[in-house]
């Protein structure tokens, strides 16, 4: 494994009902790197980023977070549940629906993990909580509830609750997909702005624009197994793969 891998994947495989869904899959992700996966639907995008936090349990292989083995230990002994939350923490995720919890505030949605997880108490947690709201420019609404909200604004709560766990690299999975067009930018301009600061980011999307401009790998995956990789430059000039070639001549 590279030294400065954030995520380190090696030969996953995963299956859902004899279906292979993933195909021996070998990724690294440096630190510091945007890497966007790019698929069509039903090729294994969400389901390899939820193998990296442990969501999905793949069957064959090791993801590695900074070094640290997921899921198993070196000896292949499935972790506790405690052990495996110690890894999780260094693992942000931001989906596609936001998973807000809608009986709790703004604040209270970015606050809960703070408490029970990380065990701070209310004051530091509220602390950081705010800073994180204004860093993606929702503190104002941090005594609202999630009902009272655009999808836009409920994005940028969530990708603020993952930011105040300081993870080492952040999942986004289709993080614009369940958003009105017009709410789309926002959101985006956002992660753009955590690119800019040097977050470890992977992000499952459907938004070119974004692959091309911010990633510094993109991914392609096909039927489960990962056909390219590429610096974007080459990736949405000159790919090798004829079904990429394909793939990106039906998105222009």
């Amino acid at each position: 494994m590279p030294e400065n891998a954030a995520v380190s994947i090696k030969n996953v495989s995963k299956q859902f009902d004899n279906v292979e869904v993933l195909r021996d899959i070998n990724l690294d992700v440096q630190k510091g790197e945007v890497i966007s996966i790019l698929g069509s639907s039903g090729s294994g995008k969400s389901t390899l980023l939820r193998c990296m936090n442990w969501l999905e349990q793949p069957d064959r292989g090791e993801i590695r977070i900074s070094g640290s083995r997921i899921g198993v230990d070196d000896s292949g002994k499935h972790m506790s549940h405690r052990e495996l939350s110690k890894v999780r923490e260094r693992v942000g995720m931001v989906f596609q629906s936001f998973n807000l919890w809608p009986h709790l505030t703004v604040l209270q949605n970015v606050t809960e993990a703070l408490l029970h997880v990380k065990g701070l108490k209310r004051a530091e947690a509220n602390q950081i909580a705010h800073k994180q709201l204004e860093k993606v420019g929702m503190n104002h609404k941090a005594d609202s509830y999630p009902i009272t909200l655009s999808g836009g604004q409920k994005q940028r709560v969530a990708i603020a609750r993952s930011l105040a766990m300081s993870p080492e690299v952040i999942l986004f999975d289709e993080p614009t997909s369940a958003l009105d067009p017009e709410l789309v930018g926002e959101v985006l301009a956002v992660m753009k702005a955590l690119a800019a600061e040097g977050y470890t980011m992977v992000v499952v999307t459907h938004e070119m624009d974004f692959a091309r401009q911010v990633s510094d790998q993109v991914v392609f995956l096909e039927k489960g197994v990962l056909i390219e990789k590429a610096a974007p430059e080459k990736f949405f000039t000159n790919p090798d793969s004829e079904r990429v070639q394909r793939f990106l001549a039906t998105t222009r």
